[in-house]
């Protein structure tokens, strides 16, 4: 007879565990996963190609957002954290998977970029290793991976991570246009994610409601020719904490991404 719930990340672990193991792709166990499809370079994957996102660049264009310190969450082959890293920024960087890092590594060498990249989940690594408070967190894929539970784990992390007066840069699907829409609770009776879930802009500002909204649109279509990476079947947007600190967020762990 087992009688081991005792903390939120109890919890957590149990939720995760209702998920089919071929559906993970948010603890260290989906590193293969990720592995495996970051294992040919050159898949005609939209986001495998050295650009940055268009919004991304955008909020540095127009001064929404200053260089500091940045953390990009399931950052893959590096192409943010590069543009941070010429940008001015210091630069974190986490990934679940080696493959990921050592092509995001290999990237960051030919172009001389001081970034520090880290191999593992974001919520387990401890403050040492990522060297925090962060005046920005990049998300571009990350967030639409993680089942509904692990959204408190991602809030727990902004809380923990993002400096008084930082943003959020966030991309993850639109409903309507990609992702899956069923309401939470069907995924833990199907035990799986189907692909990742689509979020509306009222569900993003309710789960940021903690956080001001500074923009929230979906990503220009940018064409192969284009400097930037863009697809409009995600939605783009950038949130502000609070110059004060403060937060009643149940703190939680774990998180993966693209």
């Amino acid at each position: 007879m087992d009688r081991d719930i005792r903390t939120v990340d109890d919890v957590m672990r149990l939720l995760d565990g209702l998920f089919a193991p071929e559906a993970d792709r948010w603890t260290a166990d989906g590193a293969s996963w990720w592995d495996g499809f970051y294992a040919d370079r050159a898949r005609p994957v939209p986001f495998f190609t050295a650009k940055p996102d268009e919004h991304l660049v955008s909020y540095l264009d127009r001064g929404l957002v200053a260089p500091g310190r940045a953390l990009d969450l399931g950052c893959g082959p590096g192409r943010n954290a590069l543009h941070l890293a010429s940008r001015g920024f210091m630069v974190d960087a986490v990934d679940l998977s080696p493959t990921a890092i050592s092509w995001a590594t290999e990237r960051a060498r030919e172009a001389g970029a001081g970034i520090r990249f880290h191999c593992g989940d974001a919520f387990a690594l401890t403050a040492g290793e990522l060297a925090g408070p962060y005046d920005l967190i990049c998300d571009s894929g990350c967030f639409h991976h993680l089942p509904p539970h692990r959204r408190v784990s991602y809030l727990a992390l902004l809380e923990r991570a993002l400096a008084p007066g930082g943003h959020l840069a966030l991309t993850c699907f639109a409903a309507g246009a990609m992702g899956s829409e069923l309401p939470d609770a069907a995924f833990y009776r199907q035990s799986a994610l189907h692909g990742g879930l689509a979020y509306t802009p009222e569900s993003l500002r309710w789960i940021f409601s903690e956080l001001t909204e500074i923009e929230l649109r979906r990503m220009h279509d940018e064409p192969s020719g284009s400097p930037v990476f863009g697809e409009p079947f995600l939605w783009t947007a950038l949130f502000r904490r609070a110059t004060e600190a403060g937060s009643t967020v149940v703190r939680g762990r774990r998180c993966a991404g693209r």
